[in-house]
């Protein structure tokens, strides 16, 4: 028996450096002195004052942010909204509306965006930020209507029939008992979303013109004329900011479960 948990214990930890020692090489040659990512000459955090004086960079990254906000909002109130709505369905309704919300999540990325770039080229709506927050939007409703779902199941029904036997109305209901024990995952997946939206490529490239250029495209761009600590740089810092959020939508999912 332990020799077996030994054998497990081995295998998990072979598991996490094969997903993270190549982001950690990447976060520690983003300090390298050197040009060329091939040797080590020294510490520095020059590569990080380039970034920050780079105008273009900025304005990628604001774009990110941008997108990501507005995106995960519409999301959020879709999403809600539609699990909402699904508990008043049939069981054979809502199995029929679960799978159908589970497709935009394991149909590949790269179909989603042909299809989307195929769509607003057919009603010719010129693609610049709009058409990415659309595109976003529609991965990320699934997303966050898969997670508040899942908390959604796990309430006491009691507790919104007797605030109904109490006397108050649907709305009340939502304000006082379902939203407060809603909103742990609610935050959760917003975060979620939020970090999805800050990290896409493929369906980005596919829905954004010019003028709509993100931060995972900016990062494209400078790859093709090679891997430099200043591309390692600003990776670490998309790395370290999406594994907080994904951090912290754990942490509080958990935390109220």
């Amino acid at each position: 028996m332990r020799r077996r948990w030994s054998w497990l214990c081995c295998a998990t930890w072979t598991t996490i450096l094969f997903l993270y020692l190549p982001i950690g090489v990447l976060i520690l040659f983003s300090f390298n002195a050197s040009r060329l990512s091939a040797s080590w000459q020294g510490f520095t955090f020059d590569w990080y004052r380039l970034l920050a004086n780079d105008r273009s960079l900025i304005t990628a990254a604001l774009n990110s942010c941008f997108i990501a906000v507005v995106s995960t909002g519409l999301a959020l109130c879709l999403g809600v909204s539609g699990v909402l709505g699904l508990e008043g369905l049939r069981a054979r309704q809502q199995d029929v509306i679960d799978s159908a919300i589970m497709l935009p999540l394991v149909i590949p990325e790269v179909m989603m965006g042909v299809a989307l770039m195929l769509f607003f080229v057919t009603i010719r709506m010129p693609l610049t930020l709009a058409t990415v927050i659309i595109g976003h939007v529609v991965f990320n409703v699934p997303l966050v209507m898969v997670i508040v779902r899942s908390r959604l199941k796990k309430l006491d029904r009691r507790l919104t029939e007797a605030a109904r036997d109490l006397g108050a109305s649907r709305w009340q209901v939502f304000r006082r008992v379902t939203e407060p024990l809603l909103r742990p995952a609610i935050v959760g997946a917003g975060l979620i979303a939020f970090t999805v939206s800050l990290d896409d490529f493929i369906v980005t490239f596919f829905v954004a013109g010019p003028g709509a250029t993100t931060l995972p495209l900016k990062v494209y761009s400078m790859i093709k004329a090679g891997i430099t600590p200043e591309i390692n740089a600003l990776s670490t810092m998309v790395v370290v900011a999406s594994m907080s959020l994904v951090g912290l939508s754990l942490l509080l999912q958990r935390k109220f479960v």
